[in-house]
């Protein structure tokens, strides 16, 4: 099976560790949630998986291969929204995803109609011919995970995927969510709202301080409850834990 792997990731900023030993796996055809407090290394361990960053001690590995040795044709397997979305501001949202899919290897005959679709599925139709720069937040977030699914990924790499969208736009990314896995992808997400990704994730695992602390069920009564437990129990077992 396919899978997108982070094996033994630590990576520090100067004295400060922000991942330590950390494993994490995502196959295809999964949802895999990510959660964890401000600060915890979820967004960076994201980064390392995406080559952003380079760890100082693991390895990242997309379909078995080691990505120090991955080639074009290989990355473009992958479509991801990191923190804000990247848009060229003066294009129009069809211009900024027209080039997002001929960044991705799409054929150039297969472009426009690739792009139609994805503005049709992230409902951003009525500003397809404006400028970027005059979306509202919620916009340009529906223009960024546009960008991300345009090229048809098997991996989809989301952080907070839902920020700045109104009701209407988190049934259209929990759908979209959907949608991808019954294609086939993967899918690693992070988000604080637990409620709402235990209803797509097929697992969630909990990041505290930089490890991977432990796991929550997505059919749990009592989500919240878990998530605290599982990270006053890794400080207490670190001893940041006083009685």
């Amino acid at each position: 099976m396919t899978t997108l792997e982070g094996r033994s990731l630590s990576l520090s900023f100067g004295v400060h560790q922000v991942l330590s030993n950390l494993d994490l796996e995502l196959k295809a055809g999964e949802i895999h949630a990510i959660v964890g407090l401000n600060g915890a290394g979820k967004t960076t361990v994201m980064r390392v998986l995406l080559g952003m960053l380079r760890p100082d001690v693991g390895e990242v590995l997309i379909a078995g291969k080691p990505i120090d040795g991955l080639q074009s044709d290989d990355w473009s397997s992958i479509g991801y929204l990191i923190e804000t979305p990247f848009v060229y501001p003066e294009l129009t949202v069809r211009e900024n995803l027209s080039m997002a899919a001929s960044l991705k290897g799409v054929a150039s005959g297969d472009v426009a109609d690739l792009v139609d679709r994805a503005i049709v599925r992230l409902g951003v139709g009525q500003w397809a011919d404006r400028r970027s720069a005059e979306l509202s937040l919620g916009n340009m977030q529906r223009l960024g995970l546009a960008g991300a699914v345009v090229h048809n990924p098997d991996f989809l790499v989301l952080d907070e995927p839902v920020n700045a969208l109104d009701p209407s736009g988190v049934l259209m990314v929990r759908k979209l969510l959907k949608e991808e896995v019954e294609r086939g992808s993967g899918i690693l997400v992070s988000s604080h709202h637990l409620d709402e990704i235990a209803r797509v994730a097929d697992r969630i695992t909990v990041i505290h301080r930089g490890s991977v602390a432990g796991t929550i069920d997505p059919s749990e009564a009592d989500l919240e409850r878990r998530f605290f437990h599982i990270a006053y129990e890794a400080d207490a077992a670190a001893g940041l834990v006083t009685s």
